[in-house]
């Protein structure tokens, strides 16, 4: 399965054919705005990227807030990342408030992303603040967690409402 991402306005975006899909669902924030599209076809964006799903729990559809972290991954690094994510321990699943989770390999060179999908903003912060968050990145910036030398550059998260 694959999951392909647009950018643009959110205007522009609405007025794409591919916007009323049945697996696509509209992201807006502060005036950004992103449409994804998850099928097993061909990329159905001009300006499109294109990941290949690892892991996956939930229906995209089922959330109204939606974080997108993005992290550069080494091409050495690659393997590790991706053995670590598969082991993960699932512990956001459990969450209340948790919708969905997909976890994306880049076709080129963009970062990866994991994106979860949460009925509300506040079960997201929610999230953030559970124990159950502080066990599942424990090891971060330890010994115990993925070697820096992993990471072509830094990490960061975009937040975005669902719109459809």
């Amino acid at each position: 399965m694959k999951l392909f991402i647009t950018y643009g306005t959110q205007h522009y975006l609405e007025k794409l054919p591919e916007a009323s899909h049945e697996h696509a669902i509209l992201l807006e924030s502060g005036g950004d705005a992103a449409l994804l599209a998850e099928n097993e076809e061909a990329n159905p964006f001009e300006e499109g990227h294109s990941y290949e799903i690892l892991n996956s729990r939930g229906n995209l559809k089922n959330g109204s807030f939606a974080v997108l972290n993005h992290i550069q991954v080494t091409d050495e690094g690659r393997a590790l990342f991706e053995e670590r994510f598969q082991q993960r321990a699932g512990l956001v699943e459990k969450e209340p408030g948790f919708a969905a989770i997909r976890v994306l390999r880049p076709d080129k060179n963009d970062p990866y992303i994991i994106l979860t999908l949460w009925e509300s903003q506040s079960d997201f912060i929610n999230w953030q603040q559970s124990s159950a968050y502080a066990e599942a990145h424990k090891d971060r910036g330890t010994g115990g967690g993925l070697p820096q030398t992993l990471f072509s550059g830094p990490s960061y998260a975009k937040q975005y409402r669902v719109l459809s």
